[in-house]
């Protein structure tokens, strides 16, 4: 039997780590029906928007999808193209766990946390309102009519939004989580000191959930503080779920205890698919030099592998990693203790983890 998946390089960097992954996924003796699609900006200029609706359609119907990083523009061009996709698709839990592996360049060892992100709110939620906009000046005006707070007339906002219905099944997602995987602590991050009335609602949900597992321990913290605890002591923290903001920030300072983002996997799941993806961006500027780290990629493929209960296999590809990275051999220049020491390619990296595999 062969898996349907579908396959979206991404740019940038994108077809290159996609190339290497897909390589290792194939040597693992599993069969797979590739339906590629290209996004961003080879779509914008192709089909006139980077998200086409065939992408969407393809996802929907082989339920899972492998994606390589898309560029979003910064400050103007279209929107983010994973924002769409999570939205769209409603994948509302964005799982990026950050593990350690012995040989990786880090101050810290035993670290083994699993980061849970609302993924549809929160200020990601895509309502903005441009400076100088009519919308802008009505929300003003809305603004000092219930408050009596003058906002500067010269202000664009975006609208941070919280909802009791997107709290609950996060939460229940990383309680959910943590006893399906055998973790024995959930951590809840907010502000709700100074955010009464939306993190304030996130903390108040977590609080409620939390009663149903008595089996597994749970904690609130504050963000911030949250974040000095983490790089002094990360190995107290097992899960901890985050809104949307908090958790794209902490899941990237979690993958800079680890070793950096080219060690960092990610899961995109909803009720009904699952897109899987590196946590790191495009990095147009090293387009087609072949020198850039696969392993994130290769390691949201291990969590792809596990999604389709194909266990065994995706066991086997991440000691393969594991046994490369540490060895130290054959990695690309973000894994070397020394950035001018000669570094591998992403092919050679792929290949080493197929060497690895096949002496397993």
């Amino acid at each position: 039997m062969a898996y349907h998946i579908t396959l979206l390089p991404g740019d940038g960097i994108g077809p290159e780590i996609t190339e290497a992954t897909v390589k290792v996924l194939e040597a693992t003796g599993l069969k797979f029906e590739w339906d590629v699609h290209i996004v961003g900006q080879q779509a914008q200029d192709k089909f006139g928007t980077p998200l086409p609706e065939t992408v969407l359609e393809s996802i929907k119907r082989n339920r899972v999808a492998l994606k390589g990083p898309v560029t979003t523009p910064i400050g103007s061009g279209f929107r983010s193209v994973n924002v769409a996709l999570r939205k769209s698709l409603d994948l509302y839990a964005c799982l990026r766990p950050c593990k350690t592996y012995a040989g990786a360049p880090t101050l810290f060892q035993n670290v083994d946390i699993v980061v849970v992100r609302e993924n549809t709110e929160d200020l990601y939620s895509g309502i903005e309102f441009a400076k100088g906009s009519q919308e802008a000046k009505q929300l003003s005006e809305l603004v000092a009519r219930s408050s009596g707070e003058k906002l500067r007339e010269n202000s664009g906002f975006s609208l941070k939004v919280i909802s009791e219905t997107a709290s609950r099944r996060i939460v229940k997602f990383a309680f959910e989580y943590a006893h399906t995987h055998g973790r024995k602590k959930v951590t809840a991050a907010h502000k709700a000191n100074i955010m009464k009335f939306s993190d304030g609602l996130f903390l108040a949900v977590a609080r409620e959930v939390a009663k149903d597992y008595p089996d597994i321990e749970f904690e609130d913290v504050v963000i911030d503080a949250l974040c000095m605890r983490l790089v002094r002591a990360p190995q107290q923290y097992d899960v901890i779920v985050l809104p949307n903001l908090y958790g794209d920030i902490v899941s990237d300072l979690c993958a800079g205890l680890i070793g950096g983002l080219g060690l960092a996997p990610g899961a995109n799941i909803g009720d009904d698919v699952a897109v899987f993806e590196p946590t790191h961006g495009s990095a147009p500027k090293y387009t087609g030099q072949n020198k850039v780290n696969p392993m994130a990629m290769m390691l949201s493929a291990v969590l792809m592998l596990r999604h389709l209960g194909e266990n065994e296999k995706a066991n086997r590809m991440e000691k393969a990693i594991a046994a490369v990275i540490q060895e130290g051999k054959t990695v690309t220049y973000d894994l070397k203790p020394d950035r001018n020491q000669p570094a591998s390619t992403t092919s050679e990296v792929a290949d080493a983890v197929i060497g690895k595999m096949k002496t397993a």
